[in-house]
């Protein structure tokens, strides 16, 4: 390893898994740093996990991590990344907010893994921060927050904040940071390590494109859908989206039915319940509220559109 120029400083990692977490965002965010270490026959990341308490900490699937140390004791890391599952707009935990406060307050670098980001937005460590957060939680986020700064890319590193959408985009982000600290050859077979060929750019898109979305690869289709994603809470009207694609609504519509089997304006109103049903079950918004931010004038002509569609109230997915 020294032909490349390894540095063997040790970098100290924290890992704050919340009850709930995602085995495969927390896979992702520990693992480069083992393979790290073990590829380079040295301790170059000394990696802990840190509960609330010494009980083992349960994930949303079948496995659980038991804590080397809490939040209680005296902990000294250069990083410290919160990996989290469920619904965090909702978790409220006055002692991890005021802890994460401290570690920031002391210099340590906070990080966010999959809801993780909203753990950190909800403690206010993210004003005036660019972040990423995992696309299930970014209406909602951006609902109650709307002043945060949040994009739609796999992670965003600025100044002493990293967050990451979650999944495999943690491994990105870790690779990224071994490049940063041991150079691209050494993190190139880190990531060959998990037959992992290539380390995905921080801005590269959380989820497919919008052809394999939607299903089809029409141009008019493709610009219609993107302007009625650009406008769920003020949505457009036929007669304005035909006018963007430069036919009438009815070869719109003949458009529509062909390659998709639905109206153009089923299909919006089919895009703006799916926001809705998002915040219902990941803010803690009014009905009121959501109604409005999906585009709806009122909340009981909401409720029956959404019963009808997916066979139960809006208060069923609460």
């Amino acid at each position: 390893m020294e032909k490349i120029g390894l540095d063997l400083k040790c970098w100290k990692i924290g890992v704050l898994p919340l009850r709930g977490f995602a085995l495969m965002a927390y896979a992702s965010t520990v693992e480069p740093f083992r393979a790290a270490n073990v590829l380079s026959d040295s301790l170059l990341y000394d990696v802990i996990n840190i509960g609330l308490d010494d009980y083992p900490i349960a994930s949303s699937g079948a496995g659980s991590v038991s804590p080397q140390t809490t939040i209680k004791e005296k902990i000294e890391v250069d990083y410290l990344f919160v990996v989290a599952g469920g619904n965090p707009v909702i978790y409220e935990n006055n002692a991890i907010f005021s802890w994460l406060a401290r570690m920031s307050r002391f210099g340590t670098r906070l990080g966010g893994v999959s809801a993780g980001p909203a753990i950190l937005a909800k403690a206010g460590l993210m004003d005036g921060r660019r972040m990423t957060v995992h696309w299930d939680h970014a209406e909602a986020l951006s609902e109650i927050f709307p002043h945060l700064m949040i994009e739609r890319t796999l992670y965003v590193i600025d100044r002493d904040r990293l967050t990451c959408a979650g999944g495999t985009a943690a491994l990105d982000l870790m690779l990224g940071l071994i490049r940063d600290h041991h150079g691209p050859l050494f993190a190139n077979l880190v990531s060959d390590w998990f037959l992992h060929t290539e380390i995905r750019p921080s801005i590269g898109p959380q989820r497919s494109g919008l052809a394999a979305r939607v299903g089809s690869t029409n141009r008019v289709i493709l610009d219609a859908v993107r302007t009625m994603e650009s406008h769920i809470a003020d949505p457009v009207s036929l007669i304005k989206l035909a006018q963007k694609a430069d036919i009438s609504p009815r070869q719109l519509n003949r458009l529509f039915k062909d390659k998709l089997g639905c109206s153009t304006m089923g299909y919006y109103r089919v895009l703006r319940l799916d926001k809705a049903r998002n915040l219902l079950t990941n803010s803690p918004l009014p009905l009121t509220e959501i109604a409005l931010a999906s585009g709806f004038a009122n909340s009981s002509h909401f409720s029956s559109l959404f019963s009808q569609y997916f066979g139960r109230p809006p208060s069923g997915f609460r």
